[in-house]
């Protein structure tokens, strides 16, 4: 299999009838689900069930899940270099072979009521998903191409946490069945891991990326090593910052639940399971929305809607619930009388809301850093990836333990998390503007118009391109961004830099202005250097080449910059390919100029959400492009209406 030669799926859910994903779908999704019902039962088993001196129940549930992470932190490097140096395949196989053999020997353990046993095979299985985590995550850009990938992404997240949930579920009815428990958790177990093995035959084969690689086997240095090569991208290792700290706003909530449900909302060990139960919907339903909400691209304008809302949701969950009365039957209530009560639908709506939003939040990160790292070293940024997970994990752990200590309730726990997620995430979008610079444009393109894409295929994905667009109001580039999954750099007029708010969003962009030469040569000569560097980087150039916006509605006639910049990629040894484009009813819109007028007057002339687009054409070769013949392209493309 090499990488985004598949056909593109017509939805997400299509996928699970193709082989190059629905096998790997179900072996990550039997393997996330043993790994729960094992530990959920053994945590079951110790806190109720077996009396171990060594091991009180208070402390059950933090050991169990301590050494689940630890090997993380200790082997995440290596399986990471593993991952890009052999062939994907292979690895899922063998960590599955492995998966068995440990089930094998927690079956044991279980029958005989071994702790000891048990925590071992703890530790082994957090070995399992260790070695399984950068596989997982370095398959997907494989098998998917750069329109599938945000719908793979979404629909392995959300399968993680249905299996969770499921897991979850199945552990702690089957070790609390009269007599048989044990043995039933001991079967269950083994039988998912043979499951897992079995659909894994069917994976199809996905190529090293790095054959030749050298693997380092301290995991200190190599962790070490990992994070360094994350940080060499700033986007991507920004986006690494940014899902971890999603584990850390996640694992706060989870880790609550049982002390939340118990001491806040007055409900038994039911309520603590529908809480885990409205969790896992809200992010399963969040991951799925993120194909529909991003036109099927990698989408990261959703991560500033995803941080958002969990802000939102988190702080309203605090206010929701202050001041909850114990039931007057009892110290706890039992499902039904919990969900009888209007004021827990406030508090089981906000936990939706808030894990819906985290789904929106991560899925297009996880997406990004896949399609932005280096394929020969993507493994190895997931292994640095599940490094910072896990120590963000643990630092959630600490601090909600301190705060605890300190006299915080649980719902000013929830409070100081909302409020402390918005300002990590304005610290993150301040740092990476591309995800702001994003979110403007999913904003104006879905609630300002309905903005139509026709052609985005030919958009390329990779390598240097020049974007040939008509020009017909101050938010045109702001479109564009809306319609490519990677970033552009835009040449515009000075003067459009003046304009309040505009003006700073475009330099936020870092577009280049460009000046007439008879007006200031300077600005002039050093937009083509900063275009033809662009080009260099092997990133994408928009340009407009009618030279300023339209005063009358009509395609202008095209300078010739554009030729300029090819000669200049050509001298630098690069054959520049250009993709028409032409922008469509946007004319009398609120952006632009009307007749004998100007722009941005009489907000709702033409309504609101009018219909624009933008129709892209197939690329031309530098050779064949001139001011005049391009300019007919870009007419023939606005016809199309």
């Amino acid at each position: 299999m090499t990488e985004h030669t598949a056909q593109p799926h017509p939805n997400q859910f299509a996928l699970l009838g193709q082989r190059r994903f629905a096998p790997f779908f179900w072996t990550q999704f039997a393997g996330a689900a043993n790994d729960n019902l094992f530990k959920f039962a053994f945590t079951v088993m110790v806190t109720y069930q077996l009396q171990v001196a060594w091991l009180p129940p208070s402390l059950a549930g933090l050991v169990i899940g301590a050494l689940f992470i630890l090997p993380f932190l200790l082997f995440s490097a290596t399986a990471g270099q593993v991952t890009d140096k052999l062939e994907k395949t292979r690895i899922i196989r063998f960590v599955k072979n492995l998966e068995i053999a440990i089930m094998l020997v927690a079956a044991a353990g279980f029958l005989a009521g071994s702790a000891a046993v048990l925590l071992a095979c703890v530790f082994l299985m957090g070995l399992h998903s260790t070695l399984f985590g950068p596989v997982k995550f370095a398959y997907l850009p494989q098998a998917l191409n750069e329109r599938e990938l945000t719908g793979g992404n979404g629909m392995v997240e959300m399968g993680t946490f249905v299996a969770i949930l499921l897991g979850n579920v199945a552990g702690g009815l089957l070790v609390a069945l009269p007599g048989v428990g044990h043995g039933a958790v001991a079967a269950a177990c083994v039988l998912l891991a043979l499951a897992g093995r079995a659909v894994a035959q069917a994976i199809p084969p996905a190529p090293a990326t790095d054959p030749h690689l050298a693997i380092n086997w301290n995991p200190v240095s190599e962790t070490w090593r990992n994070l360094q090569l994350a940080r060499g991208n700033p986007v991507v290792f920004r986006s690494l910052l940014g899902i971890s700290w999603m584990w850390f706003f996640g694992a706060v909530f989870l880790s609550q639940f049982p002390s939340f449900a118990k001491e806040v909302l007055h409900g038994n060990e039911q309520v603590a399971s529908l809480l885990l139960v409205v969790f896992s919907i809200g992010i399963g339903t969040g991951s799925l929305l993120c194909e529909v909400l991003s036109r099927r691209h990698v989408e990261i304008g959703l991560v500033p809607l995803g941080a958002i809302g969990m802000s939102v949701f988190a702080i309203d969950l605090y206010f929701a619930s202050r001041g909850l009365a114990a039931p007057a039957g009892g110290p706890v209530m039992g499902l039904a009388a919990f969900l009888a009560e209007r004021a827990h639908w406030r508090v089981m709506a906000d936990l939706a809301g808030l894990s819906l939003f985290a789904g929106l939040y991560s899925v297009p990160m996880y997406a990004l850093i896949q399609l932005r790292s280096q394929p020969t070293h993507r493994a190895r940024i997931i292994a640095a990836n599940n490094i910072l997970n896990a120590l963000f994990m643990i630092a959630s752990a600490v601090l909600a333990g301190a705060l605890l200590s300190a006299g915080f309730t649980v719902p000013q726990i929830f409070l100081f998390t909302g409020i402390a997620n918005a300002v990590v995430a304005l610290y993150i979008f301040l740092l990476v503007p591309e995800y702001l610079l994003r979110f403007v444009a999913w904003v104006l393109s879905r609630c300002v118009y309905r903005f139509k894409v026709r052609g985005d295929e030919h958009i390329p994905t990779q390598g240097a391109a020049i974007l040939a667009c008509n020009h017909v109001s101050f938010v045109d580039a702001v479109l564009l961004m809306a319609a490519s999954p990677r970033p552009i750099y835009f040449v515009m007029d000075h003067r459009i830099f003046r304009v309040p708010v505009l003006g700073w969003l475009f330099r936020l962009a870092k577009a280049i202005p460009i000046a007439p030469q008879r007006e200031d040569a300077a600005t002039y000569e050093a937009a083509f250097e900063r275009a033809a560097q662009v080009l260099k980087d092997g990133d994408l150039l928009a340009i407009f080449p009618e030279g300023g916006i339209t005063r009358d509605g009509q395609l202008q006639p095209f300078k010739g910059g554009i030729m300029k910049i090819l000669e200049r990629a050509r001298a630098d040894g690069l054959e520049v390919p250009v993709v028409p484009m032409a922008l469509t009813h946007l004319w009398g819109s609120f952006f632009s100029r009307i007749e004998n007028g100007g722009a941005m007057v009489r907000p709702f002339r033409r309504g609101v959400l009018s219909r624009v687009g933008l129709n892209v054409g197939p690329q031309l070769a530098a050779s064949q492009v001139q001011p005049e013949p391009l300019r007919e392209r870009v007419a023939g493309l606005l016809a199309l209406g």
